[in-house]
């Protein structure tokens, strides 16, 4: 049974950092390219950051890209998210998933961070 679970989230300042992290199970996380979105309120669900399956490749959305860092460990079937010069437009719960995986309607439950002073 796919399982995703986001981790991480939370309340900081404009300009901290946060680190989230997605636990994967019950497929075959190493051959898979793996996403992060985030979903703001009120707003769409948009695709923040991709990380190919052997971790070599990355591209970022122009919105956070030079602040935001994606990275995986094979071995531990984790895919991280660091997030540098938060901005209170980062504001919005964090899903990671992988492209198969979305296709199925399946989504882990999401982190949350807020970004405010």
């Amino acid at each position: 049974q796919v399982q995703l679970v986001e981790s991480g989230g939370g309340l900081v300042q404009p300009g901290g950092s946060l680190r989230l992290s997605c636990a994967a199970s019950g497929f075959a996380f190493s051959s898979y390219a793996m996403d992060w979105y985030r979903q703001g309120p009120g707003k769409e669900r948009e695709w923040v950051a991709t990380i190919s399956n052997n971790g070599r490749l990355v591209s970022y959305a122009d919105s956070v890209k030079g602040r935001f860092t994606i990275s995986r460990d094979n071995a531990k079937n984790t895919v991280w998210l660091q997030l540098n010069s938060l901005k209170p437009a980062d504001t919005a719960d964090y899903y990671c998933n992988a492209a198969t995986i979305k296709a199925s309607g399946y989504w882990g439950q999401g982190t949350q961070v807020t970004v405010s002073s």
